[in-house]
């Protein structure tokens, strides 16, 4: 594939490096585009080695093959990363005057940009006002995250991780087989409160159904997102126009909000790890070891959220459950995920194997996929959004 990777004058724009490594390591051929201001962060001669194309922020370079409108016209693909306020306005303004801006004038190719730049600039009306019209053009605005910025500062400015970049970018290339259907997803990991500052919960960080929520989003579907407890950073990677996020706490307040979400939708997948167990009673006051409240906590069974949706579900729709599991035998996980799928009363069910290098709090994960009887009908180990891929195709087949 063709794609065009727009560097402009901020900091960030040393993760670029590592975009574009990313993106060459895929097979795609790479012509990057820095701006003047962009050099004096990373040289010209870094994004020549990198991209293995020559590099150039003139309009008067290679003038014969009209380089400024060629460029433009023959990609696939452009992304901007990081987008400085700067380059937001002149885009909005439809500036051209270096190779980049002739460029994004020329193409008709999907533009994705990664906004990097500090909390007030990218909260300032201006800003903001520039983002909606880029994005009713139908420019793809990927972020940006929320952390530490340079300076110090913290705040919502910072660049997503070229990682989730290339992801979100690529993904606006995908086939639209998903148009047409309503889905809800569930993510993160419920919090069963103890006392005001304690509670029982697990590590899930909700990346993998935020993955989901994105796929599906990307695939032409209109998505539900219900977030229990997911960092903003996190959750920045479903802002799309057709996701809609629903946060939540606690597992009764992620089922209400499942089986409100559940009864229109088309599939459901409940990537969520909910608590089994919350605390018969939370104290409004914070308990503490001198009263001797902390050494036993009365629990109860909270509802199986999952199981209820499968019971009630209306006609044609499709469930997916997952399961996270540390047994390192394969055939042993499998066999469990089959009990569970039964039990749960689920078309498809995802068993994931938690370790140190796949599952919560991890950027991969690796599943199997447990279908009609106990067949395995797919599996997948790589990137989440990798993994959401080959669970949405599986959806399909089900429903097929």
């Amino acid at each position: 594939m063709n794609i065009v990777v727009g560097v402009t004058g901020g900091i960030a724009a040393y993760k670029t490096v590592h975009l574009v490594r990313l993106l060459i390591k895929a097979g795609h051929d790479v012509t990057v585009i820095p701006t003047d201001d962009a050099l004096r962060f990373v040289g010209a001669p870094t994004w020549e080695a990198i991209s293995r194309n020559p590099v150039t922020t003139s309009v008067h370079d290679d003038v014969a093959k009209v380089r400024h409108v060629a460029l433009g016209q023959a990609a696939e693909l452009v992304i901007i990363a990081p987008a400085t306020a700067n380059t937001i306005a002149k885009m909005t303004a439809g500036l051209a005057d270096d190779l980049l801006g002739t460029t994004l004038l020329a193409t008709t190719a999907p533009v994705a940009i990664a906004p990097a730049m500090h909390t007030g600039m990218w909260r300032h009306p201006a800003t903001q006002a520039n983002i909606r019209v880029l994005r009713e053009r139908g420019v793809h605005v990927l972020g940006p995250g929320d952390g530490e910025l340079t300076g110090g500062d913290s705040g919502p400015g910072r660049m997503l991780e070229p990682e989730d970049i290339v992801e979100s970018a690529l993904a606006l290339l995908a086939p639209q087989d998903l148009a047409g259907l309503r889905v809800v997803v569930s993510a993160g990991g419920t919090r069963e409160p103890i006392d005001p500052v304690r509670f029982l919960g697990n590590r899930s960080s909700g990346k993998q159904g935020v993955a989901l929520a994105a796929e599906a989003a990307a695939r032409g579907a209109m998505v539900d997102l219900v977030a229990a407890n997911i960092a903003a950073d996190v959750l920045a990677g479903a802002r799309h126009p057709h996701i809609r996020v629903h946060p939540v706490g606690t597992a009764a307040q992620l089922g209400e909000a499942m089986r409100d979400a559940a009864a229109s939708a088309t599939v459901v997948i409940m990537t969520a790890a909910v608590a089994d167990y919350r605390p018969a009673s939370a104290s409004d006051q914070k308990l503490t070891k001198e009263d001797g409240a902390l050494t036993s906590i009365d629990l109860v069974e909270n509802e199986d959220i999952v199981a209820g949706l499968a019971a009630s579900r209306p006609h044609g729709q499709i469930i997916v459950a997952f399961a996270a599991e540390t047994l390192r035998d394969p055939e042993e996980r499998r066999e469990r995920a089959r009990r569970k799928r039964e039990r749960k009363g689920v078309d498809l069910l995802a068993v994931n194997l938690a370790d140190a290098d796949h599952g919560f709090e991890k950027p991969d994960n690796a599943v199997e996929i447990i279908g009609a009887e106990g067949a395995v009908v797919a599996s997948a180990e790589g990137s989440k959004r990798e993994v959401a891929r080959v669970i949405w195709d599986a959806v399909r087949a089900a429903r097929r």
